[in-house]
């Protein structure tokens, strides 16, 4: 029976190789500023641009004329799909997206689709919220009675799908 002999792994073996490693003289740091945004303005933004809308540069202008109205933020997007395709079968020149008006009598038009939004909006609030008119059904059997369920089935796919795009 031979014995090993005995060796010390922590000295042995030595390569006679010695690394150094020298540090910089400042230490590198990360720093990030956090920006607070509302998701439901790129939610719409999203949603138009997908559909290659005209109404995107006025994402923001819809989320906060719906604010101001106490309206559903996807409501006039969804009624501007429903009746326009977002803005891509209107008038010419009218600016009218949410079929505001349009009936045998004429046609309503708008200067501007900001200005669309904000008549739109705040006609919804006045003549249907606040009336009473508070669901998509409700407000169907006012805005355009004769669609005998599309309008307001069609309107909430669209809301919908805003979110889920």
């Amino acid at each position: 029976m031979s014995v090993l002999p005995t060796t010390n792994l922590l000295v042995s073996p030595q390569s006679g190789i010695r690394v150094y490693a020298s540090l910089p003289a400042s230490l590198p740091s990360i720093s990030a500023d956090a920006e607070s945004a509302d998701a439901r303005v790129a939610y719409i933004r999203q949603y138009l641009a997908f559909y290659n809308s005209p109404l995107e540069p006025y994402s923001e202008v819809l989320v906060t004329t719906a604010d101001e109205n106490s309206l559903d933020y996807r409501l006039t997007t969804a009624i501007a799909m429903k009746e326009s395709g977002l803005c891509k079968v209107i008038p010419p020149g009218g600016h009218n997206c949410w079929g505001w008006g349009i009936h045998s009598e004429g046609t309503l038009a708008f200067d501007s689709f900001e200005e669309g939004i904000q008549t739109v909006s705040r006609g919804l609030k006045e003549n249907y919220i606040d009336l009473g008119y508070v669901t998509l059904e409700e407000i169907m059997s006012k805005y355009t009675p004769l669609s005998k369920g599309t309008w307001s089935e069609g309107v909430g796919m669209y809301m919908t799908a805003i979110e889920d795009l």
